[in-house]
Formats: C-alpha cells, sequence, structure tokens
C-alpha cells in the first residue's frame, strides 16, 4: 500500500489517480479529504501533517510514502516524529515533494531553509527515499482564474520574463515511478521545464485555450508585494518575487530529469492551460 499526503493538493491529486489507474491500493491522506474528493478505489484518512500521531491510522500496513512539504502550514511540520511513526509502521520508503529553492535559493529561510530541514530529516531517518525538487507549477496561474473569468485580463509583475514552469501532473509522474522502483532510491530529482515560459506568454496560452484574448496587465514590483502580503508572509513574498523577476542561473537552466524518468518530454504550459481551461470560464 502508498500513502499519499497532501492528497487534494496539485500534485498528490493526480498522483493518487494514477496510481488507483494503475492497480495500486492507496490511502490518500488530507486534513479535508472526503471520499467525493477521491477517485475510486482510494482509501482515505484525515489526517495533519503538523500532527504526526494523526497519520498513524493511514500508516498502518504501508509500504511507501509520499511526503507533502506541508506546503503553507510547512513550519510547523515536525518532519522526524512523522517518519518515527512511519517507520514504526513499517514503512520502507519515502518519497518527498521539496523544492528547487533549497539549491538555488540556499539563503532563502523561506525557500531553502525550512525544506532543507526537512529534507535532512529524510535522509537520516534511516528509510529507502527520494526527493523532488520541481521549480514553478504550471497551476500557480489558477491565482489568476477570478480575473480571467470576470475580466478577461492577467494582471502579474515581470510581464516578459521566463521560468521553467512545470505541470504538477508530471510531478505526480514521477513520483509514481519513484514511489515503486528502488532504482530511485538516494536519488534528488530537479524537475522543471520544458521550456521558459513568460506570465505574458502564460496569458496568452490561457486566451488561446479559452479561444478569446486574454489582456495582459504589467503590475509593478511594488503592486505585486501589495498583492502577495495579503496571503503570504513577508520573507517568501520577497524570495518569490526574486524567483520571478531575477531568476538565477540555476532556477533557469532545464533538468532533464523529467524526462528522463517519464520516458518523455515535460508537457508545456499550453497542454496544462487547455486541460484546465473550466477553471479560466
Amino acid at each position: 500500500m502508498i500513502v499519499v499526503t497532501g492528497a487534494t493538493g496539485n500534485v498528490g491529486r493526480p498522483l493518487v489517480q494514477a496510481m488507483v489507474e494503475a492497480g495500486q491500493e492507496v490511502t490518500a491522506v488530507s486534513r479535508g479529504v472526503t471520499p467525493v474528493d477521491l477517485p475510486a478505489g482510494a482509501g482515505h484518512v484525515r489526517g495533519d501533517l503538523a500532527a504526526a500521531e494523526t497519520l498513524r491510522p493511514a500508516l498502518q500496513g504501508a509500504e511507501a510514502l509520499f511526503l507533502h512539504d506541508g506546503g503553507a502550514g510547512g513550519h510547523g511540520l515536525d518532519p522526524r516524529a512523522l517518519l518515527d511513526v512511519a517507520r514504526g509502521e513499517g514503512v520502507r520508503r519515502v518519497v518527498l515533494l521539496s523544492s528547487q529553492g533549497v539549491a538555488t535559493r540556499p539563503e532563502s529561510h523561506s525557500h531553502g531553509g525550512v525544506m532543507r530541514a526537512i529534507e535532512e530529516a529524510v535522509r537520516e531517518s534511516g528509510l529507502a527515499w527520494t526527493i523532488l525538487r520541481p521549480g514553478g507549477f504550471a497551476s500557480n496561474a489558477c491565482a489568476w482564474a477570478e480575473s480571467v473569468r470576470a475580466e478577461r485580463t492577467v494582471a502579474a509583475p515581470f510581464g516578459d520574463v521566463g521560468i521553467p514552469v512545470i505541470d504538477p501532473a508530471d510531478i505526480a509522474g514521477v513520483a509514481a515511478v519513484a514511489l515503486g522502483k528502488d532504482e530511485h532510491d538516494g536519488q534528488i530529482y530537479e524537475l522543471n521545464g520544458p521550456v521558459a515560459v513568460t506570465p505574458r506568454q502564460q496569458a496568452e496560452a490561457i486566451g488561446a485555450a479559452l479561444g478569446e484574448p486574454v489582456r495582459f496587465v504589467e503590475l509593478t514590483r511594488q503592486e505585486a508585494h501589495l498583492r502577495m502580503a495579503a496571503f503570504l508572509p513577508e520573507p517568501v513574498v520577497e524570495t518569490t518575487l526574486a524567483v520571478l523577476g531575477e531568476p538565477n542561473a540555476a532556477e533557469l537552466r532545464l533538468s532533464p530529469d523529467a524526462e528522463r524518468i517519464l520516458g518523455r518530454a515535460p508537457r508545456p504550459f499550453a497542454e496544462w492551460a487547455r486541460r484546465n481551461v473550466e477553471a479560466f470560464r
């Protein structure tokens, strides 16, 4: 059995779907998961990553664990306690969804510091492990869904600065492989690509998927900061703006890892937009 935490998230949801379709026994874990959120055939257990003991019922009899990074609640995650529970219940392998920022922004507490500590706990857990370090998610464009639906407008800073974002379903595809094969134990994979794409190009791709134009409005850095500060901690805002506006060479490098593991190129943003167009109608 495989346990998937963050099971209703951008990566967890397609991962559960893929593993059920492959005939795997899957238990999905999320604070708010309900049977209606899951594909037929997946089990479900409510659990909170910040309270390790709540995951014990899900982990009983499991062989492998997909560990979400805790998202916005990552600062409250005690990874060593959680991994102790997993090991005690017989889990042999963990695949961690980490962040590219561990390597590319090691000085950043928000991106590098918290996730680095979680990675260290995974590597020292005594379990077989694989670490996934994705860059920007294509699904971050869902932040524009309301303005696209209401006004056919995307507002973002750094309109012509591109970074290689990745489809979360491709991250899930890599995770599914790593959860089931020993050859990926002890590996760290950077996941991005297939090409750099700018916010302006993303708006155009959403418009093409809708079949009508989507106007791009470029925000100043200050305007973007004010908008992001309404729902993100200050250190996260600053680091995110730095990545979006001044990506370093490591953040622009196209990693071959996703293509090598999936056996195909990662999907472009335009394909993600077509597949998720209903969010923008």
